[in-house]
């Protein structure tokens, strides 16, 4: 197995998707262990260290790399293998924000109603037990939770020399907070630029569908992911498979336009999967499929079609990528 190991030092994190130098190059084939920090970047340590105070804006939600895989060419598809995500800090954060979040007035939507509290909430995580603790900032309410770690954000560098802030999900990937990003997932990014460039980033100890007060249980990670190219293969939106499921991804707003443009693609994909007609897709998946949310507090906000391989007859996509990358992290496992 060719490892590959990367710890960024805090001035080596990216702040956004294209628009800067790889910070490595590997080769497909390559298992990539790194550490990722929190979206306030490490320096929320307690519930006084308010964000606003201790964070600067445009320097939230940073990622880890670019990396720059070699032989990746528009028109390709780079496949994300997350073989484990383990919290690497034994506490968490997460907050609610004035003019942020689902069920606030926002600088888009505009209310005159006072806007909401700048609060900080502080997880334990204890990853021997499998949960994180939950603690009420107003009484001595506390709750376990089951430890569920995921990345809300990964992409890659956008086409046409553009550069997009790493809170903007879009066609690229970026911070589509989806759960369903977790260890055992593979994720197809379409490549835009020569190498990719792809980075990962915003780890959550666990989050509810919809990251419906503009946070999750915000912790740092240390992740592998391994990675594979595949050769004049597109992918319009980013996708992800487990087992037992196809997921395509649509980020936008309205809503209705980020779940129209997921349904789009699982419904296409289906329908290229199979050979059946589009209608006939359409009627399909209409009858078998699920609509978990992304996130709905960011710039763009993000659905998620999915529907279980089973139905579709276990079609091998992406030239088997998933099942040959998750023997790879089996093997990696267990070796370890």
């Amino acid at each position: 197995m060719n490892i590959v190991s990367y710890r960024p030092a805090l001035e080596d994190l990216s702040y956004t998707f294209g628009g800067r130098p790889a910070v490595g190059r590997i080769q497909p084939g390559t298992i990539l262990e790194m550490y990722t920090e929190d979206c306030f970047g490490g320096r929320v340590l307690s519930v006084d260290d308010l964000p606003s105070r201790v964070c600067e804006f445009p320097y939230l939600n940073p990622v880890t790399g670019p990396f720059h895989v070699e032989g990746a060419e528009p028109g390709d598809t780079l496949a994300l293998h997350f073989i484990s995500i383990e919290p690497a800090r034994d506490w968490a954060v997460s907050a609610t924000f004035p003019h942020f979040g689902a069920l606030t007035g926002t600088h888009t939507t505009a209310m005159l109603s006072p806007p909401l509290d700048e609060v900080v909430w502080r997880y334990d995580i204890d990853v021997e037990k499998g949960v994180v603790r939950y603690h009420a900032r107003k009484s001595d309410f506390t709750m376990e939770l089951p430890l569920d770690p995921m990345h809300g954000t990964v992409g890659v560098a956008p086409g046409a020399s553009e550069a997009r802030m790493t809170i903007t999900p879009d066609a690229h990937g970026g911070n589509m907070d989806t759960p369903e990003l977790r260890a055992g997932v593979t994720v197809y990014l379409g490549v835009n630029v020569e190498g990719g460039l792809f980075a990962v980033g915003d780890g959550h100890a666990r989050q509810g569908h919809g990251e419906v007060c503009g946070t999750a249980v915000e912790a740092a990670m240390n992740t592998v992911v391994a990675v594979e190219l595949i050769k004049g293969v597109g992918t319009p939106w980013p996708r992800l498979e487990d087992d037992d499921h196809l997921m395509s991804t649509g980020s936008a707003r309205p809503l209705e336009d980020a779940y129209r443009i997921s349904q789009h693609d699982l419904v296409t994909w289906a329908a290229d999967l199979t050979g059946l007609e589009t209608l006939d897709a359409y009627q399909l998946v209409s009858q078998i499929g699920e609509a978990p949310v992304g996130n709905v507090c960011d710039t763009n906000y993000t659905m998620v079609a999915k529907i279980p391989k089973a139905y579709l007859g276990r079609p091998d996509v992406y030239e088997s990528a998933h099942e040959r990358l998750r023997t790879l992290g089996r093997r990696y496992l267990a070796e370890r």
